[in-house]
């Protein structure tokens, strides 16, 4: 966000260069997807920290393993899950072909390294923060409780990330889908795993109906009566993961995308969505020393609303859906 150093009090110019800034990132974004399918089908991870390429690799042949034992689990194989850990990288390699699924799991790597990052600079809780506090002492039993299972499932994704794990439950219900496509696919030729398959997928979808994931538990706290207003964009008061879903709820922007506003190509779209949420100066100026500690964070425009911001985002090439 370097040009939008604003030193220039004309609010016309500054909307300018925030366009400019917002299409510069736009550029960034739409690299995004070619260059990580480049670099996990490949060694040089020299674009994308070592770190994130490994963890996206990684969590993707999980989601494969966790298909293919499945597969075997349906077939009746003896030893399903030994069995999966030595079945070949063709399922992996088709997951990773899907641009929605690897975007997912491409930007759940970059938030718990943003978590981490902020734990270890800020010292924010990656999995009770204040804001998981309150909700947990609420006298609501059934918010508490929510609040309860929200701790625990941060808990369990921050050492299933570590190990480069994600459970299929914890997908959003689209991507499930989408996983249990590339599970038929995998089969298509042999008629004892499209049958496999079948009993396979009906397995796994009852198992993510009954399931309340993360994801699920994060967007029903924030959007609690208790959970409005302004707090919950204060980065220190809610944490990562409750932050980046409420930006994400009150701009209409994918989460994935609220995530990817955090990262150095995409400065300017942060500025815009969290004006468009409705955040103050002081809550800005924080989320851009959490974030961006090398940047200062520019004054909010006079005449740039939020209404305004949110329609520069939307018109925007990643658009408010990302």
């Amino acid at each position: 966000m370097a040009s939008t150093a604003i030193l220039d009090d004309d609010p016309a110019v500054i909307e300018q260069r925030l366009a400019e800034d917002l299409a510069h990132a736009d550029q960034a974004l739409f690299h995004m997807g070619p260059i990580l399918r480049h670099l996990l089908g490949n060694d040089d991870t020299s674009i994308f920290s070592d770190e994130v390429i490994a963890r996206v690799r990684g969590i993707m042949a999980d989601l494969a393993r966790q298909l293919v034992q499945a597969l075997g689990e349906a077939a009746g194989h003896r030893d399903a899950a030994g069995w999966a850990h030595e079945a070949g990288p063709g399922l992996a390699e088709m997951l990773t072909g899907n641009k929605a699924l690897l975007d997912h799991v491409h930007m759940l790597a970059l938030e718990w390294q943003l978590t981490d990052r902020l734990h270890g600079r800020q010292g924010i809780d990656p999995v009770l923060p204040p804001m998981l506090q309150e909700l947990i002492a609420s006298p609501d039993p059934d918010v508490a409780a929510r609040g309860m299972n929200l701790l625990a499932a941060q808990a369990r994704t921050g050492q299933g990330l570590r190990r480069m794990q994600l459970p299929l439950a914890e997908l959003p219900h689209e991507l499930h889908q989408m996983a249990m496509i590339a599970m038929h696919a995998y089969v298509a030729d042999d008629p004892a795993g499209r049958d496999a398959a079948e009993i396979a997928e009906a397995a796994l979808r009852k198992a993510r109906l009954a399931a309340t994931s993360r994801l699920d538990l994060l967007a029903y706290s924030v959007s609690l009566p208790q959970s409005g207003g302004e707090r919950p964009l204060d980065i220190e008061h809610s944490g990562a993961a409750l932050f980046l879903t409420a930006l994400s709820v009150r701009t209409g922007l994918t989460r994935e995308m609220a995530i990817m506003c955090t990262t150095e190509s995409q400065m300017a779209r942060f500025f815009l969505a969290m004006i468009a949420a409705g955040a103050r100066q002081e809550q800005i100026a924080t989320a851009f020393a959490a974030f961006f500690p090398e940047t200062i964070a520019p004054p909010v425009p006079a005449g740039l609303t939020p209404a305004r911001a949110g329609a520069m985002l939307t018109g925007a090439h990643g658009g408010a859906g990302g």
